[in-house]
């Protein structure tokens, strides 16, 4: 699988590189800012885009603008966008109603070689990818009248992993429960939350993360 690295940081960008290297991923490009990127991107397409969030000319959000640009000129490429803090109204910015192959991860995340390797791979394969921290921070909102509080803490725990991207055998996997018992709490969830599910993860994602954003 070949990945394509945008960090201005070049310590931080050699190591994301040695890892996915090392993870028998083939790294085809390491640059330092979003206009670079879109032009190995533009000659020479990917099949992931890992980018820094803030790069340079500005250091605002020209990493984000270049993952969205190269979404709509290369649909095919998957891009996943690294942050340094939890900023979840830019995580729903890069993912819209048509998304897919799309993921926002934490940078701390990425010293996890497993967490890393496994989104990459997760976005390639054109599925979507939150960071859990993001995630926490949306379904912890508190908000007056709020659905999410008749929400038990279990079916909480399953809103959050569902919204990460996870399927229900990943939601089965990480909070030790049985596919029958899942389904049941997605079912609940779905219908507490009044959201209809859609026919794959990624539908039942953007649901989720629609009703979050309000």
């Amino acid at each position: 699988m070949r990945v394509a690295l945008a960090d201005d940081v070049a310590l931080f960008r050699e190591g994301v590189a040695h890892l996915l290297t090392e993870a028998g991923f083939q790294v085809v490009a390491k640059v330092g800012d979003a206009a670079e990127l879109l032009a190995h991107v533009d000659a020479d397409p990917p099949d992931v885009v890992v980018v820094d969030i803030r790069m340079p000319p500005g250091f605002g959000t020209e990493g984000l603008e270049a993952a969205r640009e190269i979404r709509r000129r290369h649909p095919d490429v998957g891009v996943l966008v690294l942050s340094a803090h939890v900023e979840p109204h830019y995580a729903l910015w890069l993912l819209d109603s048509d998304a897919r192959g799309a993921g926002y991860l934490l940078k701390d995340r990425v010293t996890d070689v497993v967490e890393l390797t496994d989104a990459v791979r997760r976005i390639a394969a054109g599925g979507l990818v939150i960071d859990p921290g993001v995630v926490a921070r949306l379904v912890g909102r508190r908000r007056v009248g709020s659905p999410l509080e008749t929400l038990s803490e279990r079916e909480r725990e399953v809103l959050a992993v569902m919204a990460e991207g996870r399927s229900n055998q990943a939601i089965c996997d990480r909070l030790y429960l049985s596919p029958k018992t899942v389904e049941a709490y997605v079912r609940s969830v779905f219908t507490k939350l009044g959201l209809q599910q859609g026919p794959d993860d990624n539908r039942r994602v953007l649901a989720v993360l629609a009703y979050l954003r309000r």
